[in-house]
C-alpha cells in the first residue's frame, strides 16, 4: 500500500464529504477510493470514520489522523514546489475570485498590470457574488467585501467601501431631494436585493442611533450594474456600494444622497488559506495587489 497516496485519498474524502465526491475530484474509480481507505484502516488497526448512506463521521482516532495527514501532505507539497523552483521563480497559474462588479472595475485592472510584470504567471479570475469556498473550489486567493467570519483563513486588509444612496438629478427634480432617511419612504426605489433585505435600508444617524427607511420598490434586481442603470434612468432611488456608481456620479448622471447617514464602510480583504508555506506566485500577487487595491480604494 502506498501510504502517502492513501493519506491523500482519505483527506480528500473528508474534505469533499463523500467517497463519490472524492472519486470525481481525484479522477479515480470509486472502488479504488473505498479500497484505499479500507486498507489504510486495516494497516492502522483502527476505524477512522463511520460511514452511513447519509454522511461520514470521523472517529476520535480519525480526527487526530486527518489533522496529522494534512500537515504531512502540506509539507510534502511545499518540498516539491521548492525543489521545482516555484518558491524562487514565481510561475504557474493563480485562481482568484472576486465579486462581479468589484472584480471587473477594480481587480481586473490590477491583474492586467500583474500579468505584465510577471510573464511566467497565468491567472484565472472567477467573478461571482457568491462566496466561493477556497479549498473546495481550488482557489488561491479571494477578494471579500464585508465583515469576515471567524476561520483559519489569512486576511489582508486593503481598504473599505461606502454603502451609498444615489439617484438621478431628474428624479430628484420631480420628487424632491431627501434630507433624512425617512424622506426616502415617499420615493420610488430600485432595490439591489443583496443590499436591500426585505426592502429595508438601515442607516446611522448623526447621533449614532440606527434609522430605517423603505423606499417603494418599483424594481428589484439581482446585480448592482442593473440597479445603477435603472436608477440613472430615473426609475427610482437606489442603494449600492460606492464604487458601483462612481462612474455615474463622476459624469453627473447620478448624485449621492444622505452622506451624513451612511453606515460604517464595509472592509475589503484579500483572503487566502493559511495552511503550509505560501508559493511564490501567491506571495508576489499578494504584495502586488495589496498596494494597488489600497490606492484604488483610497481614490474612490
Amino acid at each position: 500500500m502506498d501510504r502517502l497516496k492513501a493519506m491523500s485519498i482519505i483527506v480528500n474524502v473528508v474534505e469533499k464529504g463523500s467517497f463519490s465526491a472524492a472519486s470525481r475530484a481525484l479522477g479515480i474509480p470509486l472502488a479504488t477510493v473505498s479500497r484505499q481507505v479500507t486498507e489504510l484502516e486495516a494497516h492502522l488497526g483502527t476505524r477512522l470514520m463511520t460511514r452511513t448512506t447519509r454522511k461520514l463521521t470521523l472517529t476520535d482516532a480519525g480526527e487526530a489522523y486527518i489533522a496529522s495527514a494534512r500537515r504531512i501532505l502540506d509539507q510534502v507539497d511545499a518540498a516539491e514546489r521548492a525543489a521545482a523552483g516555484e518558491f524562487h521563480t514565481p510561475r504557474g497559474e493563480l485562481m482568484i475570485t472576486a465579486p462581479v462588479s468589484f472584480g471587473r472595475l477594480q481587480v481586473l485592472p490590477v491583474i492586467q498590470d500583474f500579468l505584465a510584470a510577471y510573464p511566467q504567471i497565468n491567472v484565472r479570475l472567477a467573478l461571482s457574488d457568491r462566496n466561493l469556498h477556497l479549498l473546495d473550489e481550488h482557489i488561491d486567493m479571494a477578494v471579500r467585501i464585508g465583515p469576515l467570519p471567524d476561520s483559519t483563513m489569512i486576511a489582508s486588509p486593503v481598504g473599505s467601501v461606502r454603502m451609498v444612496v444615489a439617484a438621478s438629478p431628474d428624479l430628484l427634480a420631480s420628487c424632491g431631494t431627501p434630507g433624512t432617511p425617512r424622506d426616502l419612504d415617499r420615493l420610488p426605489g430600485v432595490h439591489f436585493d443583496i443590499l436591500s433585505p426585505a426592502g429595508r435600508w438601515s442607516f446611522t444617524g448623526p447621533d449614532g442611533k440606527p434609522v430605517e427607511a423603505a423606499p417603494r420598490a418599483r424594481l428589484t434586481v439581482s446585480t448592482a450594474d442593473a440597479a445603477v442603470s435603472a436608477a440613472r434612468d430615473g426609475i427610482g432611488v437606489t442603494r449600492v456600494l460606492g464604487y458601483q456608481c462612481a462612474d455615474a456620479v463622476r459624469d453627473g448622471s447620478m448624485r449621492i444622497l444622505l452622506e451624513d447617514y451612511e453606515p460604517t464602510p464595509l472592509p475589503v480583504h484579500l483572503l487566502h488559506a493559511g495552511r503550509g508555506a505560501m508559493p511564490g506566485k501567491m506571495r508576489v500577487f499578494l504584495d502586488f495587489a495589496k498596494t494597488r487595491l489600497r490606492e484604488r480604494l483610497a481614490a474612490l
